[in-house]
Parts: structure tokens; sequence; C-alpha cells
């Protein structure tokens, strides 16, 4: 998407945007001094290293290397562009920017997109009317009273209903001139051979399914009717808006409460949510029919540290327990499981028990492995061939976690419960790992790669070696008010790390470009790597910069370096002398970089 963007515009959205705010909404931090600390969203950690400054308006992994501004947070985070990130934030803090001219495909996509976002929102618009009809609305809304839910629920979860019949929406969408292709393309009805239509949800409660910005992305159908000849429930299928391993029912709504108590609550049908939001268990989302998903996990991780899977039976817990254990220990996630009296669900013992029978069964929720290991035995018992089931159960779950640490005090827990030593339960594991036999399908076989920590490629420039030149580079980006000292003292041209000098000469030719903090530079600049870079040295652990201290360390890498120049005159000479015409071919090499560095510098400054 290409537009043009004046830098005063450009300016005027980053000064106007808070990223610890933003970031946020994405990442649970916690303020350790000027910074604000929480798990990485770009990598799997367990061990916070991400860090956001508020005063320099920058963010820095210290674990996988990532660094930047609001913008590369945004870009990265949303996977959008540059000029999307300036939309999104100038629409968020009411700033009027240009229209963006784009290429026929980005137009074409984007277009495709609100088309579709347009169509879902005429549908829940005719859902909803139908609920209030008078003449079909009665059997929607007598299902919904009589299941308990109030008018507050439904309205504002924007309960719907669809009468009986094969083209109520074909003949909506019809009157309201969409074309029935791209009906059926947004998932709402179904073409037949024949080139007509027919409606995908036929006497059903409408759920409607919002993506985290509140936009109607897909739709949800309870059967009302006991018809065997369709499913109880039925979900848009897959489609440009929605991706069901991806989305979460409700997660609009409760994010807000995830975020203020740490904790959400994890259903698997519309009604479980409904109701347990009814009785104040705010924090609930549900799957939609899927299992629980890494890409789930991830969004949840930015908004809770505790998850708790709620069923309604052992073996529905268990299962659920099974699929996502390795992910929930992976992702460093405290996941507890609920499991509910038998012939219960979380919709039907909410409203028999109430919240606080539930909210007591959520505190004594055991952990993910615990409850496995509880369960395994309660189902095989403690005979020597029960203890061998147990093991079975138990020890390809264990070989999945990755944190040493974790599975070590789960194998002593195991151990001690059933009476066999520490060292043949991990024996079992390391040969199982040994196999490299999964025992999740779904989980951890396409897991991510943890990003490439940036030191590897730019190993060089964290040696000692370039200690001082590394400090002055730092300096300047944290202490901007430096940089006349800094250009006056030709302090460039002492450099010998090409990527030190490379950020050097960035800050001193956009010093006049309204790149006065390490922020504004690395919006200017597009070389992901050499953000990272910058945010690394813009929050490196030099402390406040004072300007008598910055003035000291300027004369003692001044002092430093023309020292090593008289060095390398005297080398020169004790080459010559010595006949050494290796060593002094590289001498006079090094002399000479040093002497075109400083003509082109020259050079520059007599065309000002």
């Amino acid at each position: 998407m290409s537009i043009m963007i004046a830098e005063d515009k450009i300016l005027e959205i980053k000064n106007s945007s808070d990223i610890l705010e933003i970031i946020s909404e994405f990442v649970i931090l916690k303020q350790a001094g000027k910074n604000h600390i929480g798990l990485c969203p770009f990598h799997t950690e367990k061990t916070p290293s991400f860090t956001v400054n508020p005063e320099k308006q920058i963010y820095k992994c210290f674990g996988c290397g990532e660094g930047g501004n609001v913008f590369t947070f945004l870009m990265k985070k949303n996977g959008v562009t540059f000029p999307e990130v300036l939309r999104s934030l100038g629409k968020r803090y009411g700033i009027d920017l240009p229209s963006p001219e784009m290429t026929p495909g980005q137009k074409r996509k984007y277009q495709e997109k609100e088309h579709y976002l347009n169509i879902n929102q005429l549908a829940l618009a005719f859902f909803r009317q139908q609920l209030f009809d008078k003449t079909h609305g009665p059997r929607g809304m007598g299902y919904l009273e009589k299941r308990g839910f109030t008018r507050a629920t439904i309205d504002h979860f924007e309960i719907g209903y669809v009468p009986d019949g094969w083209d109520n929406l074909v003949n909506f969408f019809f009157k309201k001139k969409v074309p029935h292709i791209h009906a059926g393309k947004a998932g709402l009805i179904i073409s037949k051979e024949n080139n007509r239509f027919y409606d995908r949800f036929r006497d059903r409660i409408i759920f409607p399914i919002h993506n985290m910005n509140r936009q109607v992305i897909a739709f949800g159908g309870r059967l009302i009717s006991d018809s065997k000849s369709q499913p109880k429930y039925l979900n848009s299928p897959e489609t440009p808006l929605y991706h069901k391993k991806t989305s979460l029912y409700g997660i609009d709504k409760a994010r807000a409460k995830c975020r203020e108590t740490q904790t959400v609550f994890i259903v698997e049908g519309y009604f479980d949510l409904l109701a347990l939001y009814q009785h104040g268990i705010e924090n609930t989302v549900a799957t939609l029919g899927t299992s629980l998903t890494e890409q789930h996990v991830k969004i949840l991780k930015g908004i809770a540290t505790t998850i708790y899977l709620v069923y309604d039976s052992d073996q529905a817990g268990i299962k659920a327990a099974e699929r996502g254990l390795s992910i929930f220990h992976n992702e460093g996630i405290d996941a507890k499981v609920i499991v509910l009296p038998s012939g219960q669900d979380p919709d039907s013992f909410i409203f028999a028990q109430g919240p606080e029978k539930f909210r007591l069964f959520a505190k004594n929720a055991l952990s993910a492995i615990l409850f496995l290991i509880d369960t395994s035995v309660k189902r095989h018992g403690l005979s020597i061939e029960g203890k061998l089931r147990i093991v079975q159960d138990v020890a390809p779950l264990l070989a999945e976690i990755k944190d040493i640490v974790a599975r070590s005090l789960y194998i002593r827990e195991l151990s001690e419960r059933i009476g066999i030593d520490e060292s043949a339960i991990n024996e079992k594991i390391v040969g199982i790992q040994r196999n490299s036999r999964p025992v999740s399908p779904g989980f951890g076989s396409d897991r991510e790669p943890i990003a490439k920590p940036y030191e590897t490629e730019f190993k060089d420039i964290k040696s000692e070696q370039w200690r001082m030149e590394r400090q002055m580079i730092s300096m300047v980006l944290q202490f901007p008010e430096i940089i006349n000292e800094f250009r006056e003292n030709d302090l460039i041209d002492y450099f010998e790390n090409k990527t030190l000098r490379h950020i050097g000469q960035l800050i001193l030719e956009n010093d006049n470009k309204n790149a006065q903090t390490a922020s504004d530079l690395i919006s200017i600049i597009e070389s992901d790597p050499l953000k990272k870079i910058i945010a690394d040295l813009a929050m490196g652990e030099e402390g406040s910069w004072v300007k008598e201290g910055c003035l000291q360390l300027i004369n003692q890498f001044l002092t430093i370096k023309k020292r090593a120049k008289a060095s390398l005159s005297q080398r020169i000479k004790m080459a010559e002398a010595l006949n050494d015409d290796s060593l002094l071919e590289s001498l006079l090499k090094e002399k000479n970089l040093h002497l075109a560095s400083m003509k082109k510098k020259q050079y520059i400054a007599g065309q000002r």
C-alpha cells in the first residue's frame, strides 16, 4: 500500500502514541524501575526478557533480540505495513491522513475484506430483527428465556435468531442487492449445483463471532428443533475473515476482565460462556468447534497468566489436558483443569449452584499435569500393572515439557505418588525423547522456531574489542544533547567497527530531520537488524548520561584512538626497518583506509 505521508504527520502520530499503552494490549507488563517487563510476544519464554521503556518510547527483548518503537512493534505483531500502522494509529488518536494509494491487488484485497464485514453486519441486523419479530421471534426468544438468559445478556452478545426455511437470508440479501456469490463466500448461504442458493443457518439461535476489534467475522448457530438430520451446533466455514484456529468466541468481551484478574476460563460452548458471563464470570472465552490451539494460547498469553480449562466430565478434561499440555508449559502458561460433577456442564452447573460454588471449584483446580497424574491413578489403580499403565499415560506427556526443572519436579511428584524410582521414570522419558515420537498430533509439530538471537548475527558488536565504540553510540542515542561535540570532534572517523560506524553516520545524517531520539531514528531507517541494534544500544546498561560524563568519555575515546594512530605510524617505520613486506602491506592498508575516510569527510563538509 503506497502512501505519501508528510514527516510532520508521522512525528505527530509517534508523539501522540503511548508505546506502553499500546503494547499493554498485547503483553502483560510489570514495572521494574523506569522500564516495564513481560513475556516476549515474539518468541516462547518463561522468564520475562521483553522490556518497554516509556521514556524513550522503545521496546527491546533481550531474549530474541527484537526491538524498535511503536511502529515496528505493531508491524511485527499484526503483520501489517508501515502505512497501515500509521492509518490505524492516526484513527486512534484522531489524526487525519491522506487516503492511501494502493496497487490493484492491495485494493482488491482491502475491498474484499470490507465487503465481507459489511455483509456480516447486514446478516447480524437480520438475525437480530428476526429474534424480535412478532411472528418468528417468540420461538427464538422463548428458547433463550427457557434457558435462563436475560435480555441484558442477549443484547450484550447481540444474540439473534433465524426461523426455519430454506431462503430467509437468501431473500434478505436479494432485497439488499448483495450478490449471492458474495454471501456464499462469506459463509452465510450455500450454492446448489443448479446455481441456486439456500440458507446455511435454519431454525437456529445465532451467535455473532467477533474479532479483537469487535468486528463480526463469523456466526455460530444452535438448532432449536430436535431434528436428527442437522448438527446441533453449526459454525461458519473458514472465510477470508474467519479462521477457527485463531478465533475465540467472546474474546472481545472478556479481554478487559482477563487483564484485570490475570485469569481466563475456557469453555467449549456458546451457552456455557453466556451462563458464566451472566453470573459474573466475565473473563471467559470459548473455542469454536476445535481443540485449543497454539495460536489460541499465544493470544490468551497476552491478556492472562493463568488459564482454566472448564469441562463437564473426566474424559473430556483428560483429553483436553493431554492435547494442550505441551503448549501450556512451553508457552510459560499456568494451566489448570476444572472438572465439574458428572452430567453437568458449565451452563447447567452455574445456574444450579451459583458463581461462588464455581469459584470454589476453580480454587481447588489442579494444574494440568497433576490432574493427569491424579486421573490416571484413579483409572488404573496402584497395582503393578496399574503403575505401568500410569507411567505409559504420563511419561509421553512429560517428555514434551522442555523446561528441565519443571519436568524434574513432575517426575518427582509422579515417583512419590506411585512409588516408582525417579531414575526409572526419567529413563522411560529419555527413551521417548530419543525416538522423537510426537504424542499430541496437532501440537508441537508445527511450533514456530524461537527467533534467532540477533547477537549471533552481530556478535562482533558485542565483543570487548568494540566496547568503547559501542558506548559512544549508546551515549549519543541516550543523550542526544551531546551530538554537537560528537560531530565537532569527528569521532565517527575513528570508528573501526563497520556496523557501529554506519549507525553513527545515520545519527549524524538525520540529526536535522526530526530524528532526535532512538525512537525517531528507528522510524527513519528501513533495516530491521539495525532497528534491533539501535534499540539495544538505546536501552544499554551504562545508566543515565550527563554532559560531564559524556565529555569525559569523548576525551578518553579520542586519547585512546590518537595513541593507536601514533602507534600505527611507529609500527610502519619498524616494519620498514625490518624489511617485513607482509606486515608493512597490512599496516599501509590500514592507514589508507583511515585516510580515505578522512578525505570523504572533508569532501562532504565542503559540499555543505
